[in-house]
């Protein structure tokens, strides 16, 4: 990744009813920008993108994978 592209980096904070995460998202307006591609973040609170480079956060995040309501 060029210097430019992590001083420009995306972070977008997600919750649970984000879930299952894929980017890009539905309200994304780059939805066509690439193709979808499921994010798994709930393994370490945070995903990247492979393709765009957004960087996602899940909030309340508290390290336990697999936990369901």
């Amino acid at each position: 990744m060029s210097t430019e592209a992590m001083h420009t980096q995306r972070v977008v904070e997600v919750t649970e009813a984000d879930l299952p995460l894929h980017c890009p998202m539905p309200a994304d307006s780059m939805w066509s920008g690439h193709p979808r591609v499921f994010l798994p973040i709930q393994e370490k609170g945070e995903a990247l993108c492979p393709y765009c480079g957004t960087l996602y956060k899940l909030r309340g995040w508290t390290g336990q994978s697999g936990h369901h309501h």
